[in-house]
């Protein structure tokens, strides 16, 4: 006999399969656009077989969608209650920070906003466009403003799922890795030297509000030698210009 509604009743196997279902959206969400079913059920432990019927019915229904070039998934159409919610685009008076720094150096300088608990582009650089805000997002040990995130998370294990290497220089190695966050922790100071590509460097520093919580990351982005050297002047301008924007972007 069935309810009132017409549905049929759920049977033995039914919530096990839903909770699963819930899990690989939310593997999605946390692992950002392009994560690829394997990916997935290696994170998940699922079995390969039961991964792509989930997939397969998770698109069907609109909740996620093959990316074009079908090597991974993101989230779908009636998903869109169910991602994390959009970082605050920053004020105007945030802003003009921002640009006034533009004003004073030749490279490029991108806010991110780390609100969300994840990396969020909400002030890229237009003249320097940055590395795609989905790879910097997906791969934080890779990029400058990344590595201000994980610092200052207990275990930046949880949210890195792939070490993944851009080049020869990328940390892909977890002690090696441990060590760098540890004296970004220390310091205050993100960089990376050619670990995305091998023509761009970044150096990146917090920004935080009247409590002292991370809310964003202020980075400038320049030729990887130069960054690694950088001029204690223009850190000090990167670093005083992120102190001005913490009350702003509280």
């Amino acid at each position: 006999m069935t309810p009132s509604g017409g549905s049929a009743p759920l049977s033995g196997r039914q919530p096990r399969a839903v909770r699963s279902a819930l899990a690989v959206l939310e593997e999605v969400i946390a692992a950002g656009p392009g994560v690829t079913a394997k990916e997935i059920s290696a994170a998940l432990h699922l079995p390969p077989a039961t991964t792509y019927r989930l997939l397969n019915l998770l698109v069907a229904e609109e909740y996620l969608v093959r990316l074009p070039d079908l090597r991974g998934f993101a989230l779908g159409r009636r998903a869109s209650r169910l991602t994390v919610p959009a970082a605050t685009l920053p004020c105007t008076a945030a802003r003009t920070v921002v640009e006034h720094l533009r004003g004073m150096v030749r490279w490029g300088v991108h806010l991110a906003s780390f609100t969300t608990g994840r990396l969020t582009l909400v002030d890229p650089d237009p003249d320097h466009p940055p590395t795609d805000e989905a790879t910097l997002s997906r791969y934080p040990h890779a990029s400058a403003l990344g590595k201000l995130l994980l610092a200052e998370q207990p275990d930046w294990r949880a949210l890195v799922r792939d070490l993944r290497g851009f080049t020869g220089k990328t940390l892909i190695d977890s002690g090696r890795l441990d060590r760098s966050l540890a004296e970004t922790a220390k310091t205050g100071v993100a960089r990376q030297c050619g670990e995305l590509r091998p023509d761009r460097g970044c150096v990146a520093v917090p920004v935080r509000d009247t409590a002292g919580r991370l809310v964003a990351g202020l980075a400038l982005c320049g030729p990887p030698p130069r960054i690694a050297q950088l001029d204690e002047a223009l850190l000090t301008a990167l670093q005083e210009h992120a102190r001005r924007l913490g009350p702003l972007l509280a």
